[in-house]
């Protein structure tokens, strides 16, 4: 195997906030592809098997929760972790996530470099 990396594919409709997480991730040891429609992100998932997905809810062509619904649904992505980026911060989203879709971790934004560090930290137990 070619890349010893761990791969986070993260799906996000903003190119700025992919650019921002590959400078956080990159720097602690990972490589991160950037999708910036859930079409494309799911393509990548299932070419890549990422270790982790990074995950907005809201976005044009196909929401978080669809992309989320497809990958869970598909027998060759349904084992990857799947950390909500998003900006929806109300307490009724955090809660749908968490525990009736049962997403892995929820970052919301804006969010710091430590705090995204340490969701991926605790999704995917590597020390970052």
């Amino acid at each position: 195997m070619s890349s010893v990396l761990p791969r986070v594919v993260c799906i996000e409709d903003e190119p700025e906030m992919i650019d921002l997480v590959k400078l956080i991730l990159s720097r602690k040891g990972f490589e991160v592809i950037g999708a910036t429609s859930g079409q494309t992100g799911l393509h990548l998932i299932e070419q890549l098997q990422p270790e982790l997905v990074l995950l907005d809810l809201i976005m044009p062509d196909m929401d978080g929760w669809e992309v989320y619904q497809k990958m869970k649904s598909n027998s060759t992505t349904a084992h990857i972790p799947v950390i909500i980026v998003t900006a929806k911060a109300q307490s009724l989203d955090r809660m749908l996530g968490l525990r009736i879709a049962k997403v892995d971790g929820y970052v919301t934004k804006p969010f710091g470099p430590s705090e995204l560090l340490a969701s991926v930290q605790q999704v995917i137990g590597k020390k970052v």
